[in-house]
């Protein structure tokens, strides 16, 4: 029979490895993306390569983080969640601005309409902060702050599944099938929830389903007559 100890160890090492995979697969999403010659990050907007560096910091940053707590370095993971906050922050407000001039640019995806694209960045956007806010209000709650950071994360794979599913072919259900991707990766945690508290955490519950009202708000504004006219007027600016 597995002694307490080591059942927290498997437990930090889970939380770990789901961040470290979740933030590669980012990445892969990117990469193939390029590998597959269907774009030229050549000759894209400076921005855009700032951007990326951005988000490359705060995949790494929330690598080490869970790194940290593994290694039981908690004054250090403390420390640096400050760092986090701040970092957080620019990923929302630069990334706002980048898919502003984006659209501005008339450089979305063809896929995409200029107004779902619009609603896709920014509900994303401050989905992600949302769950970043309320996983730091309850840093003090270790199951909600690790599970909600979790979902942050999750959030975040949503570009990189629209470079990794054949978008194109599957419009207008893409939105939906990256939702389903999503829902895989906390299923993996609700799983572990119960395999190590015998039930699925409030917190894994609630990531879920935000995430999923993220998609639904997503579809509904980009069929919104005021959210069509406001990306007229973005687009015009």
């Amino acid at each position: 029979m597995a002694t307490l100890a080591q059942v927290e160890v498997s437990d930090q090492s889970f939380w770990q490895k789901t961040m470290l995979w979740i933030s590669v697969f980012i990445v892969f999403g990117f990469a193939q993306f390029a590998a597959r010659g269907l774009v030229d990050y050549g000759s894209v907007p400076l921005y855009v390569h700032a951007h990326a560096v951005v988000m490359m910091a705060w995949l790494g940053l929330t690598v080490t983080q869970a790194t940290l707590v593994a290694r039981d370095n908690l004054a250090l993971h403390r420390r640096l969640g400050w760092l986090g906050a701040a970092l957080a922050t620019v990923v929302v407000c630069f990334g706002s601005w980048v898919s502003i001039q984006i659209i501005q640019a008339h450089r979305e995806p063809f896929f995409f309409t200029p107004p779902f694209f619009l609603a896709l960045t920014q509900v994303g956007l401050l989905t992600f902060a949302g769950l970043i806010v309320a996983a730091i209000a309850r840093r003090k709650e270790t199951e909600w702050h690790r599970r909600l950071m979790v979902g942050a994360l999750i959030m975040l794979m949503e570009p990189a599944l629209g470079r990794t599913l054949p978008m194109p072919l599957i419009m207008p259900w893409g939105e939906w099938a990256a939702l389903v991707v999503q829902l895989g990766v906390l299923a993996v945690v609700a799983r572990h929830d119960r395999k190590v508290l015998g039930m699925i955490h409030p917190a894994t519950i609630a990531a879920g389903l935000v995430i999923t009202l993220s998609h639904c708000i997503i579809e509904a504004l980009a069929v919104a007559p005021f959210w069509q006219a406001l990306t007229d007027r973005v687009i015009a600016a």
